[in-house]
């Protein structure tokens, strides 16, 4: 359990001190947004102290990488032909009309299938390579000070986890191709919806890690989450941003293992000794 900050017993502090697990949030959202996205430029950084353990980041999330790469582009061939199966009431529309559904159909089918690679690439890699992130894991904790957490962790959390993660990532892929099924705005709409739905799932996944390690149950987790929910948007979106970027994924995913572990200790460990 993340352990009660609060000046209960600790005389003549303020009153107003919170916990460990919803330390003061930051001035405002967007600037605890933009706090979260340097969370993970902290995890690039970590390139700079431990460039060996990082750079055995990038075997598994190589591997994933070009399997799930050619599963898109094959998608995008085939396109056009599912975009035409799914919409046979257009064909006697104006062509203007029936354009304009089509390409908002392919635009939804497409963002859906991003949101479904961007999903299944996090959690696939990191089922695959648990033992080359469980090394960048502990790194950076050896790296912050202090003894490495052993709670939690393990294989088949690992696969756990990755059903779990796909089986949300399809939701989310379903809610953004509906809403980019909307005349007009829909790409835009959906595209934006795909990516913060994605992000967020992202930032829930990455920091599970650190959290389990150290024993935080589920309740206390989404607590964590609730209580810094623009920081840890702000670190999914702009992982997720980055998988976006042509071999982005490959070069992010140990960088944002480093990230995700130095935001849940700023979060749980620093902010706690520092009450």
């Amino acid at each position: 359990m993340i352990q009660d900050a609060s000046p209960s017993g600790r005389g003549g502090q303020d009153e107003s001190m919170p916990d460990a697990a919803a330390p003061n949030p930051p001035a405002s959202a967007p600037r605890s947004f933009l706090v979260g996205a340097r969370d993970l430029a902290r995890g690039f950084a970590f390139w700079s102290r431990r460039p060996g353990v990082m750079a055995s980041g990038l075997i598994p999330a190589a591997i994933v990488a070009t399997v799930l790469l050619a599963g898109l582009i094959a998608l995008g061939a085939s396109l056009p032909g599912i975009v035409d199966a799914i919409t046979p009431f257009a064909d006697g529309w104006p062509g203007l009309w029936a354009g304009i559904v089509r390409v908002a159909a392919g635009t939804a089918l497409l963002g859906a299938a991003i949101v479904v690679v961007a999903v299944s690439f996090t959690a696939l890699t990191l089922m695959v390579g648990e033992p080359f992130y469980d090394r960048i894991w502990r790194a950076v904790e050896a790296d912050a000070g202090g003894s490495v957490p052993e709670g939690g962790g393990g294989f088949w959390r690992s696969v756990l986890d990755a059903v779990g993660l796909i089986a949300r990532g399809l939701l989310a892929a379903l809610a953004a191709a509906l809403l980019g099924l909307v005349p007009v705005v829909g790409g835009v709409l959906g595209s934006v919806t795909a990516v913060t739905l994605t992000g967020w799932l992202l930032a829930d996944e990455l920091t599970s890690r650190a959290l389990v390690a150290r024993g935080v149950g589920p309740a206390d987790r989404r607590r964590l989450r609730r209580a810094h929910r623009a920081r840890f948007l702000g670190f999914g979106v702009a992982t997720q941003l980055c998988f976006l970027v042509p071999l982005g994924a490959v070069a992010t995913m140990p960088a944002a293992v480093a990230g995700s572990t130095r935001l849940v200790r700023s979060l749980v460990v620093d902010d706690a000794s520092a009450a």
